[in-house]
């Protein structure tokens, strides 16, 4: 069972630069880690005149590209895919899968949060874990910590049983 949890907040309020604190922070513990990435537009992992690209522009439902040192799976869905069912085709052998964004799905949250971003709450009470600020205080009773603390953060994740512990 890997554990789970979102970083959310409104755009450009720095989950990017939580998750991967988080992400390096784990890692050094020894975990494994995925990192699923919510976006709200569209995207296009391939480039024009690749063979991969070649084969999604012919109709293939799904390309996928292996080596010795990665995998890439690229599939055209029909409607987004939940976090559960991404979760599901994920490696069993990863520790911490951290999503990015997807404040709509159910699960545990950290809220990022920057005045110059929006202040205004996504996660509910009941699902917020802590938020990370430099200059928000926020009355939701949640720990805070600074975008300086997230070795803090990973322990406090430890503390709640959703990661490695030191």
């Amino acid at each position: 069972m890997n554990h789970l949890f979102a970083i959310v907040g409104w755009h450009n309020a720095g989950k990017t630069t939580v998750v991967e604190g988080l992400v390096q922070e784990f890692r050094r513990r020894g975990a494994r880690v995925a990192v699923v990435k919510h976006s709200r537009e569209g995207f296009d992992l391939d480039h024009p005149g690749t063979d991969t690209w070649r084969f999604a522009q012919a109709g293939s439902d799904a390309v996928v590209i292996a080596s010795k040192s990665a995998l890439a799976w690229i599939e055209r869905t029909m409607q987004e895919v939940s976090l559960e069912d991404i979760i599901a085709r994920l490696d069993p052998r990863i520790d911490v899968v951290i999503a990015e964004g997807f404040k709509r799905e159910s699960c545990p949250k950290i809220e990022v949060m920057r005045v110059a971003t929006g202040t205004e709450p996504i996660a509910s009470k009941q699902e917020l874990l802590a938020i990370v600020t430099d200059d928000v205080v926020d009355p939701r009773p949640a720990p805070n910590f600074g975008f300086d603390r997230i070795g803090e953060l990973a322990d406090y994740l430890a503390e709640q049983g959703l990661g490695p512990g030191r």
